[in-house]
């Protein structure tokens, strides 16, 4: 397997010269088969050639003005004909194979996730508030605007706080007495109707219902 190198010497080492040529193991040195370099714009100097993937050569240029040089790469020692001569080595690397990828068509089974059952959508029932004792269809509706339709809620609220809303609406309702209101609310949210009466029945028939 070959795979194709580049070489270049820098326009730094080309100095004067006009032309150079490649040699190297892959030539065996003769000048006969060197590699002609191509001189660029900058004055480096290139080639180009397939070598054998894994193996290692040693090599250098020879220019037209008669001067061997190097180029910027790992540099070894050599001895020819009992003279110490230091050639450039270059290692081939071994080209990186493209692993083939099979197109396969791999069925997934995708478990689907239990589907989430939607809670129920539980529409608020209003109460009739006005079956609380003091409490008429004006007092009801003022309620109503305040968030509170149902015997549960109201039997939560404090007096003072039924008092602040009724304040807050002026005087055509601050003159009502909420102080029973939670508590028939309570009853009336347990279902307890007799106890309801019954209490109302106690309270004093004075109290104003709007």
């Amino acid at each position: 397997m070959t795979t194709k190198v580049a070489f270049k010497l820098p326009a730094s080492h080309v100095a004067g010269a006009e032309e150079g040529i490649l040699l190297g193991e892959f030539n065996d040195w003769n000048t006969a088969e060197g590699i002609y370099l191509q001189k660029q714009e900058d004055g480096s100097m290139i080639a180009e050639l397939s070598l054998t993937a894994g193996q290692s050569y040693q090599y250098r240029y020879l220019l037209s003005d008669g001067r061997w040089v190097n180029d910027e790469n790992a540099k070894t020692f050599s001895d020819v004909f009992g003279h110490s001569i230091e050639n450039c080595i270059i290692d081939v690397p071994i080209p990186v194979k493209k692993a083939k990828v099979k197109k396969e068509i791999k069925k997934e089974v995708v478990k689907s996730a239990p589907e989430k059952k939607s809670k129920p959508i539980v529409k608020t029932v209003a109460d009739d508030l006005t079956k609380i004792e003091g409490i008429g269809k004006k007092v009801a509706a003022l309620l109503e605007q305040n968030g509170i339709t149902q015997f549960k809620a109201l039997g939560k609220l404090s007096i003072k706080k039924l008092q602040l809303i009724l304040d807050d609406a002026g005087s055509k309702f601050n003159l009502h007495d909420p102080s029973t209101w939670p508590k028939q609310a309570k009853l009336a949210a347990d279902q307890k109707w007799d106890e309801l009466k019954t209490l109302q029945v106690e309270l004093s028939g004075g109290k104003f219902k709007v």
